[in-house]
């Protein structure tokens, strides 16, 4: 139980929905900022502006998976209001707050540091990301059905990285029957590749590998698929990016050249975000628990 800890959820899509619930479900203190279009009311929940809001008694800042942006601005579907979250705000909280993110960027870990404010980074977790890669997977498939012409049994496809979402992603593309490579650069993933069944490559001969790819999903968050890349890919080829924002594609050379890239790097909050909530909210709620378990010592 939170019982007596003050939560405040900044900000999010349908996904903070559920880790709403579970807040009150857990009995906590809840602060709603950047929900007030919000049509559900949340019994014990307090809808407050930015500008408003006490940040001086609160335990616990939960930003959306995305965090904030460059200028600290926070995505707020619920609301028109521009929420920003500054390192002013976080220094009027106390020093135990912690402030939970899916990710993070350059901005927030400065902020939050320069605040003396913990940061954690659920996606950093390998439960959240596995669990997440889940409705990911189903995501893709989606998007490659969609925006194609022709079936993924017996189309070649390239999974571009092999961490805790590439290999799902490889697995699943492979269970339909698709033709799959998948490119990495460390040796130890290299041999997993080859292990699962599927054919490896190293990304430094990525370019010798499109010639005849119909779609290429990648994981990798730095631009990796290059104009001299795509050059060499078929037109009709789609690519399909995952990666967080801004991804890992030249999408101005792609669309120059007449092939479709679509950036999707939050698909788990638009095919399930019930279940990506969910996801979210159990973890939390361990790790809200065991912070105020530690607090009262």
């Amino acid at each position: 139980m939170l019982t007596g800890m003050h939560v405040a959820v900044i900000g999010g899509d349908a996904r903070q929905l559920e880790i709403i619930k579970m807040l009150i479900e857990q009995d906590a203190k809840i602060t709603l900022i950047g929900f007030e279009q919000l049509d559900h009311a949340f019994t014990g929940a307090a809808k407050e502006k930015v500008t408003d809001a006490d940040f001086s008694d609160m335990d616990a800042i939960i930003l959306p998976v995305a965090g904030t942006n460059n200028e600290g601005q926070v995505d707020t579907i619920f609301s028109n209001e521009k929420v920003v979250l500054t390192e002013e705000l976080l220094k009027q909280t106390p020093e135990h707050c912690t402030i939970y993110s899916g990710i993070s960027n350059p901005y927030l870990d400065k902020m939050t540091a320069g605040a003396k404010r913990n940061l954690v980074k659920l996606f950093s977790r390998d439960d959240v990301a596995i669990y997440n890669s889940i409705p990911t997977v189903e995501g893709t498939i989606m998007m490659a059905i969609q925006h194609t012409d022709f079936t993924i049994h017996g189309s070649n496809v390239i999974i571009l990285g092999l961490g805790r979402v590439g290999m799902s992603v490889a697995r699943a593309f492979a269970s339909l029957g698709a033709k799959v490579k998948v490119g990495a650069r460390k040796s130890e993933h290299i041999a997993r590749i080859t292990e699962m069944g599927l054919t490896p490559f190293h990304l430094d001969d990525f370019d010798s590998v499109v010639k005849d790819v119909d779609i290429c999903i990648n994981t990798i968050p730095a631009l990796i698929v290059k104009a001299s890349i795509i050059s060499k890919m078929p037109s009709h080829t789609l690519i399909i990016d995952i990666a967080s924002k801004p991804g890992g594609t030249d999408f101005r050379y792609a669309e120059k050249r007449g092939i479709k890239a679509l950036l999707a790097p939050s698909l788990p909050g638009i095919v399930a975000p019930k279940t990506a909530g969910q996801i979210l909210a159990g973890v939390l709620s361990q790790l809200l628990e065991q912070d105020l378990k530690n607090r009262k010592g």
